[in-house]
């Protein structure tokens, strides 16, 4: 997934102005990508009420997306490679505004579940050929400057997305409620469109891997096998048919695990390069990435319904009283890569495994001491406690698991991490039907519901202070200090990753 040009490619040429242009238009191609994450969580209150959509379609709203991108991110980056970034990227941006469009015009509740998997699907393709096209179309010395702008980038979208979201719902244009949220990508994805197809250079990989469609046919089965009665179950009064469900996505994970060997084998390019998990601190890593992503799933799902749905907060104030933790996070994470680990190397992200915790920890106090009088000043505290945390953690950990990673597989390792990042995200959003609905009964007064939402908040919080425990403790399988790495290796698919967990 590496960015490499093909001999017909011509080279990035310094003087070439056009190079600005290109860059602005996937700079806003990601941004969009990374907003889109953020401002829907902030209006699935409003999605759930206006629609009518039961609790495991809500689930199922943000959890698509991400399953649909984890199952499809490394497929999209070798299309890239094979067929040429500048096609898969305008084929990605234009998928991902159709998409956009068929969610905001969504009539149910199923038609907007399903809209939201086609725009996974399509920021799949779009996101891989983001950096990609930035290593093809500007001189190495260029990159760290451009490099620095999406950093930017990254704040920008930690900030404006819940605003955003809150905004655009609380505004209710043209009678239309939450549907803006995903109008809004309209004219920024046709501009990006007509101006990519003009500006942006075409590039491809000399020796681009061939696909492996089976490969990922089998990740996406083991998963909605997982999944999906982990949502509907407490619905259905959990039937047997989920445990068996669940019970068989082992075997598909472990047909999973056999095929790649053999693919490997065969052709040298299988969808999980399995001999990463040799490496202790990958192997680590990776699990680290899984769970922190359940941990954040659960934790954005349940804290939005925790304020709208318990509080009765309008989704303004929920956007505002966010903007805390985004601003902590985005501070944290400057100052953990540039100041503390390069000085305290592993012993900076397990402190912010630990402050993370603490302020979760904060946070479940305070909600039980004010109970429904909770203040958005009140939280804004652990919400800080809490960024902090987790801006220590996630910008410097994608380089922590690679760096020990031989160099020829930098682009699969990178990649692999996003993707199990996002699958743990899916995983997280998933089992809030069982540490949030599942404490709240289904049949509840009006005067209950806020106390019930309080308690489960309360209650899925404990979880979320335990993943970040077990994420302590797996970073000792890291090395003490991260080894400086080759420059150009896996540098788009990590700093995709950090961009994507700077605002989960």
């Amino acid at each position: 997934m590496n960015s490499t040009d093909t001999p017909q490619a011509p080279q990035p040429v310094e003087g070439d102005r056009r190079r600005w242009f290109a860059l602005a238009i996937v700079m806003t191609a990601a941004f969009m990508d990374l907003v889109d994450v953020t401002i829907v969580n902030i209006a699935i209150p409003s999605i759930r009420r206006d629609e009518g959509a039961t609790f495991s379609q809500i689930q199922w709203i943000t959890a698509g997306y991400a399953l649909a991108f984890a199952a499809g991110l490394v497929t999209g980056g070798r299309l890239g490679d094979i067929h040429g970034r500048k096609r898969v990227f305008l084929i990605g941006i234009g998928g991902f505004t159709l998409a956009s469009a068929l969610c905001g015009f969504a009539v149910n509740p199923e038609m907007l579940v399903a809209s939201r998997i086609l725009q996974g699907a399509m920021a799949a393709l779009m996101v891989p050929q983001v950096l990609s096209i930035v290593h093809a179309t500007f001189p190495p010395h260029e990159r760290g400057k451009v490099f620095g702008l999406f950093g930017a980038i990254v704040g920008l979208g930690a900030v404006s997305g819940p605003l955003l979201g809150a905004l655009l719902t609380e505004w209710n244009l043209f009678g239309l409620e939450w549907r803006p949220i995903f109008l809004i990508n309209l004219p920024v994805g046709i501009a990006g469109l007509v101006l990519g197809s003009r500006f942006i250079t075409e590039s491809k990989a000399p020796r681009a891997l061939k696909l492996d469609l089976v490969g990922v046919a089998l990740v996406t089965l083991g998963l909605l096998m997982l999944i999906y009665p982990l949502t509907r179950g407490r619905e259905l009064g959990w039937p047997l048919w989920g445990y068996v469900s669940m019970a068989g996505a082992l075997v598909v994970f472990g047909a999973l695990v056999a095929y790649e060997r053999v693919k490997g084998a065969r052709d040298g390019s299988p969808l999980i390069e399995l001999s990463l998990f040799k490496v202790k601190s990958f192997a680590a890593g990776i699990a680290v990435q899984t769970v922190f992503g359940v941990g954040l799933g659960v934790f954005f799902l349940v804290w939005t319904l925790y304020m709208q749905e318990g509080l009765g907060w309008s989704a303004l104030r929920a956007g505002l009283t966010g903007v805390p933790f985004s601003v902590a996070v985005s501070a944290a994470a400057g100052m953990s890569v540039q100041l503390l680990v390069p000085r305290y190397g592993r012993k900076v992200l397990q402190a912010g495994a630990l402050v993370m915790a603490a302020g979760v920890l904060l946070y479940i106090w305070e909600s039980e001491r004010y109970g429904m009088g909770i203040t958005s000043w009140q939280m804004a505290l652990p919400l800080v406690v809490m960024g902090v945390g987790m801006g220590l953690i996630v910008a410097p950990l994608t380089d922590a698991v690679l760096s020990e990673v031989p160099r020829e597989h930098a682009g699969s390792a990178s990649g692999l991490i996003n993707t199990v990042q996002q699958m743990g995200n899916a995983l997280g959003l998933g089992l809030v039907s069982v540490v949030f609905f599942g404490v709240i009964d289904e049949r509840l007064a009006p005067a209950e519901v806020g106390p019930a939402f309080a308690d489960g908040f309360q209650h899925a919080l404990g979880y979320v202070a335990a993943v970040m425990g077990a994420i302590f403790l797996l970073m000792f399988a890291l090395p003490k200090r991260p080894a400086q790495h080759v420059e150009g290796a896996g540098e788009a698919p990590v700093a995709v990753e950090k961009e994507r967990e700077l605002v989960a």
